[in-house]
């Protein structure tokens, strides 16, 4: 599950909520003072390691997709590209080897109010909170699956 540090007295709290459920602090994440940490457990080879993001660190409006689930679980690539594509094909921005994947299996996209994902007519499809998508904008803490991989999707706030 990916939480989010409350930076008023540092209780984990789910990345969708707005106040902190132990001491009532907003969580609000545009505008705030204090560095914001989000925080996911990531499996890598049957175990568990924490992952931290510092969200700070991040150009304000830059997208960053995290691998949470797959073989380079951890791994980071930011989208400071117009477009991204996705996929097993040696040529993709984002390389996900795996037979699950398809060559060209989806791309990203800056838009003007943001990001979008676009599945590029994969077998498997290509799924947004656990939903397929054939188009769909990216918010922030929304999880893409592609094949077995999970990628989360994060936007710097500074």
């Amino acid at each position: 599950m990916v939480e989010t540090t409350c930076p008023q007295c540092g209780h984990q709290n789910p990345l969708t909520g707005r106040f902190c459920s132990s001491c009532g602090a907003s969580l609000t994440l545009a505008g705030q003072e204090h560095d914001t940490t989000v925080s996911g457990l990531i499996p890598i080879e049957g175990s568990v390691e924490e992952l931290e993001v510092e969200l700070a660190n991040i150009p304000a409006g830059l997208g960053l997709l995290v691998v949470t689930r797959g073989p380079n679980s951890g791994s980071r690539f930011a989208l400071d590209e117009p477009l991204v594509t996705v996929g097993r094909h040696p040529e993709s921005v984002i390389f996900l080897d795996d037979i699950t994947v398809s060559r060209r299996h989806a791309e990203v996209r800056r838009v003007t109010d943001g990001y979008e994902v676009t599945d590029s007519g994969s077998l498997n499809g290509t799924y947004l909170n656990r939903q397929r998508v054939e188009l769909a904008p990216l918010t922030h803490g929304d999880e893409i699956q592609i094949g077995t991989f999970k990628l989360l999707f994060l936007v710097g706030l500074s």
